[in-house]
């Protein structure tokens, strides 16, 4: 028998499930999140691959071997969605669907075989989904987005965080290019200059980053990182300067698919399209002529889930509000995060907005790791944040939090990936990040993590010093509490020592 507690626990997660399908050109995916909170949590993620468009472009008509197929697997995930007792399911067909001539008699198949809606996107819904799944990483994305599915590529225009109007969608997908193309570089070469040629507006962005959406170009993002041996395997905000990326992309479409296959976590199934995916990567980057590329893993199925937020909460910045999360449901004293970022200010007097954004993130996780094993500590939370799927942070963002908390846990110089870590910053962001993490160190030892007593202390710059002011009369602070240790923290921020003062 199930207890009242746990069917009180089911409801409530009933209640929380999102589940969002995706029936594209190439394949299909289903991913259920956990709740609409700020950041999308996926805790179930499966893709099949159906090819429902290949052969469109000849016989505008979906495949049907893939439609078959399709159907299978649309009723597998419809089922799984209703075992997890999801409160939203939402099915959003797009490009094949939306122009085959049996595209309206597959839909309706669907919602005979399922019992559930179908909503078949327009070019402009994707083209908005896309850029919304952007902007749920990124709120102030400024730039190009571009999308590319197996059946079409669209492109939104975005001015700090905002639609900027114009869109445009393209029979450009990867699928259909090669069918188009014989998969002969010179021939899709020439059919993208030729559906390019269509739209005016390309300039509006020049000089802004273009943000590369959609699992081929996920796919390069992975090629790229091996390419250069950068560090950090992880594809969101990957970031390449556009000439940069311009280079490795020819050098990718003109690679064998024997010199692909070696690429480490690449999908064998996307190897033949990988060609027709880098020349239209290329194409885009002559054309928009941007100032940066970035991999975005966030597309059209974040941009739903983002659209079914309250305004309220579509704002919020995600780094800040993931770590705040993090916090609440790891840290000891949660609320001490918001009284360290005030205590230390005085060191950070002009510091960035973005710079302020990271101090802020930091002290929010500055007590997270504590119940790790103490002699792993330091290296568990490098690892953990170096690598966490956080939204809405760059690879040299993400170095610098993760030093940032190896530096507040004390942790030496002869872990391999921290190497890695401070090959992507400068000399000063290195810097910056020990500073911080000295003095979320000092800030949590004076205080015991306590809420409350840090702010009847105070840390003061002084000319040659930096002064830590203590209350004369409260017990807490009564030892001695001068530790040498602390010295550190006084060099590192370019003081000659470190006092302690009574008053």
């Amino acid at each position: 028998m199930v207890s009242l507690a746990a069917r009180n626990f089911e409801s409530v997660m009933a209640q929380k499930h999102i589940a969002i399908v995706d029936i594209g050109s190439n394949s299909i995916r289903m991913v259920v999140y956990d709740g609409l909170n700020r950041t999308p949590v996926a805790i179930f993620n499966e893709k099949a691959v159906c090819a429902l468009g290949q052969g469109l472009q000849a016989s505008g008509r979906l495949n049907p071997q893939g439609r078959d197929l399709a159907l299978s697997v649309l009723g597998r995930f419809v089922r799984l969605a209703r075992a997890m007792q999801v409160s939203v399911l939402d099915i959003l067909a797009t490009a094949a669907v939306r122009e085959a001539r049996d595209g309206k008699a597959f839909v309706q198949a669907v919602e005979r075989r399922c019992g559930i809606g179908v909503t078949v996107l327009s070019g402009e819904d994707e083209a908005r989904l896309a850029a919304m799944g952007v902007l749920c990483s990124t709120p102030g994305a400024d730039g190009m987005v571009a999308d590319l599915g197996g059946g079409s590529l669209e492109v939104v225009a975005l001015d700090g965080g905002k639609f900027a109007g114009p869109f445009a969608t393209f029979p450009l997908g990867v699928l259909r290019l090669w069918e188009a193309s014989g998969g002969v570089r010179p021939v899709a070469e020439e059919l993208v200059a030729a559906e390019f040629a269509k739209v005016d507006w390309w300039g509006m962005t020049t000089g802004r980053p273009l943000y590369a959406v959609g699992g081929a170009w996920r796919a390069l993002a992975r090629l790229c990182i091996a390419q250069t041996g950068h560090p950090l395997h992880v594809l969101d905000n990957f970031t390449l300067q556009a000439s940069e990326a311009l280079q490795l992309t020819e050098l990718i479409a003109r690679q064998s698919r024997k010199s692909l296959e070696k690429v480490p976590r690449l999908s064998k199934k996307r190897l033949l399209h990988l060609p027709m995916a880098a020349v239209l990567l290329e194409k885009v980057i002559e054309t928009v002529r941007p100032s940066q590329l970035v991999f975005s893993v966030y597309g059209m199925r974040e941009g739903q889930f983002f659209k079914r937020l309250p305004p309220e909460v579509q704002w919020q910045d995600p780094l800040i509000s993931s770590c705040a999360d993090m916090a609440q449901t790891a840290g000891r004293f949660p609320e001490h995060g918001e009284e360290m970022l005030e205590w230390m200010a005085p060191l950070f007097r002009h510091e960035t907005a973005q710079q302020g954004r990271l101090r802020y993130a930091a002290c929010l996780l500055g007590d997270v790791f504590w119940n790790e094993h103490p002699d792993y500590r330091a290296e568990q939370a490098f690892l953990r944040i170096f690598r966490m799927p956080f939204m809405g942070l760059g690879h040299q963002d993400r170095a610098t939090l993760a030093l940032t908390i190896y530096a507040r846990y004390e942790g030496e110089d002869n872990l391999p990936q921290a190497a890695d870590a401070r090959g992507l910053l400068s000399d000063e962001d290195q810097r910056r990040a020990q500073v911080i993490g000295l003095a979320l160190r000092l800030g949590h030892s004076i205080s015991g993590g306590v809420p409350g007593l840090l702010r009847s202390t105070r840390l003061l710059p002084e000319a040659d010093r930096l002064v830590l002011e203590l209350p004369k009369r409260d017990p807490a602070f009564a030892p001695d509490l001068n530790d040498r240790r602390y010295d550190r923290l006084a060099r590192a921020a370019g003081f000659e020592r470190f006092e302690i003062r009574k008053r």
